[in-house]
């Protein structure tokens, strides 16, 4: 009997018959392969010299994974930058090169993410060490010379020093205003751009690492923004920024493809973001840390929102659902919109939530605790924006959507952005059907856009494409002018008084003080 026949038995416990009784030959050699311990010795080791490791794609993903995020451009901790081969080669502050050619144990990068005098590895900062897998990758690139193989248009540097140039229109995916009224974020490409929010001029580009950006957001002091984007496919990213200097305080490398819908806590101190790996999250605002993680979404998560309170995150996402988790616990509550099947057609893509005078408590069978009542408005495919108590106050009974407050009359299109007034009494919305874009604002104790409201009927704009961004400054104007709102039409930002519909930034500013900084007019 074979070595092979014998740990057949031992393994299996098979009483020996010929292989062509009892198995196919193929079953047998699919059975080996599946598992090498039956062979009589090790099985035959990967050749590493056969192999040549690629800088563009293998080792370049890991540095924007897991390094990137303190070593770039924007944020050069220890003053090394690693976004780019060339910076690779030179020394930080350490005056010790980051890469030694063929000489991976002199390479300040290889050392470092590798145990060092019995130590565990110094980087990655905070986070989980560097599988072996892909430490080999990297020690092998080097120790194979470390070459450069990136295709010549990977090499084009995006940076402070070498700002984005628009050819064309960009697409504004996002706007916020500061809590003070005196900024509004525009979002770009690889950029965030403050403007001054009365349309006099830029204030700062802010250039970071992520090409597509997709949810920008002001702290509720003002003190900083935060930044979700990413590169699709590749990575996702949430930058945060010191407003009044102009900084990256940190960058967050996360997923792998883009992330959305950032929104702060109401104290400041936590920040949430949707992913499409399904999955909300949030973060410690001050150090970055992980400190929510949910994955009860079955699609897309595209946009959250805190309770008033902090206590819990809404999220609605693309599986046709906004739900509820608490921060604390990262439990998943409920599902806040009905989920029967056709209540909600489409995904969703906007939530906001409605400020509040007034505070009152409810319950939510079957939790015995007091709840702050909270309401929120959602929209997305459909084009009906709908306005939802954030807890359910009644014991749930299969097919109902007993937290839905009130539907407001459809709009054409999908609706891409919701945003309420400082007091609470109006919602805007915005949508886009076939390049065509619409803005409408509702009284939102009715279902109607309000004509008794002066200026409601001129915030009723056609845009000459497809709205994409909206957001509403807060109650800072003076008398007559006391609410503004402003949306993204791929080309122009505008922004008009509620109360009388006079424009206060002029149709195509930010692509005008984009232009202007490109030196394209």
């Amino acid at each position: 009997m074979s070595l092979v026949q014998r740990q057949l038995i031992a393994v299996f416990g098979l009483v020996w018959m010929p292989l062509t009784v009892w198995m196919p030959l193929t079953s047998c050699a699919a059975l080996l392969t599946c598992c090498p311990t039956l062979w009589g010795d090790e099985p035959p080791k990967e050749k590493e010299g056969l192999e040549e490791i690629s800088y563009y794609r293998q080792i370049r993903p890991l540095f924007q994974q897991h390094c990137q995020g303190c070593h770039q451009p924007a944020k050069d901790q220890g003053g090394f930058v690693m976004t780019d081969y060339a910076s690779l080669l030179k020394p930080g502050n350490s005056n010790k090169p980051g890469i030694v050619v063929g000489h991976p144990e002199s390479s300040l990068v290889f050392q470092q993410i590798t145990s060092q005098a019995g130590k565990p590895p110094a980087m990655p900062k905070g986070k989980d060490p560097l599988i072996d897998h892909d430490v080999n990758l990297i020690r092998r690139w080097i120790a194979q010379g470390a070459k450069d193989d990136s295709p010549p248009a990977s090499k084009f540097v995006v940076d402070a020093d070498h700002p984005p140039a628009y050819a064309h229109a960009p697409v504004i995916t996002s706007l916020s205003y500061s809590p003070d009224g005196q900024l509004l974020a525009v979002s770009g490409y690889h950029e965030v751009l403050l403007h001054k929010a009365d349309g006099s001029g830029l204030v700062a580009r802010l250039v970071g690492l992520s090409e597509r950006i997709q949810s920008v957001a002001f702290s509720p002091d003002g003190k900083w923004l935060a930044v979700a984007g990413g590169d699709p496919c590749r990575f996702g990213e949430l930058q945060v920024w010191n407003v009044k200097n102009k900084r990256l305080k940190f960058s967050f490398p996360v997923t792998y493809d883009t992330i959305y819908g950032v929104s702060w806590s109401p104290d400041g101190s936590k920040i949430a973001f949707g992913c499409a790996d399904k999955t909300l999250r949030a973060v410690d605002a001050a150090s970055g840390k992980q400190v929510l993680y949910q994955g009860a979404h079955t699609d897309w998560v595209l946009n959250t929102v805190f309770s008033s309170e902090g206590e819990y995150v809404a999220s609605v996402s693309r599986d046709m659902s906004m739900k509820l988790t608490e921060v604390a616990t990262q439990r998943f509550i409920d599902n806040i919109t009905s989920i029967t099947p056709g209540a909600l057609k489409g995904g969703l893509m906007a939530v906001a939530r409605r400020p509040l005078p007034d505070k009152r408590m409810v319950k939510s069978p079957p939790d015995p605790r007091d709840h702050l009542y909270n309401e929120l408005a959602v929209a997305g495919s459909d084009g009906v924006p709908r306005l939802y108590k954030m807890h359910r106050e009644t014991k749930r009974v299969i097919g109902d959507d007993a937290n839905k407050v009130r539907e407001f009359e459809p709009m054409p299109g999908r609706i891409f952005a919701l945003a309420f007034s400082a007091n609470g009494n109006f919602l805007s919305a915005g949508s886009s059907s076939n390049g065509q874009g619409e803005v409408r604002v509702y009284k939102v104790d009715r279902d109607k856009p309000d004509q008794r409201y002066i200026g409601l009927t001129t915030l009723t704009t056609r845009t000459s494409r497809g709205l994409t961004a909206l957001t509403l400054l807060g109650d800072v104007r003076p008398a007559g002018q006391w609410r503004s709102w402003a949306e993204s039409n791929h080309v122009s930002i505008r922004a008009r008084s509620v109360s009388d519909g006079t424009g206060l930034i002029a149709p195509s500013l930010t692509l005008r003080a984009l232009m202007n900084c490109s030196g394209l007019c």
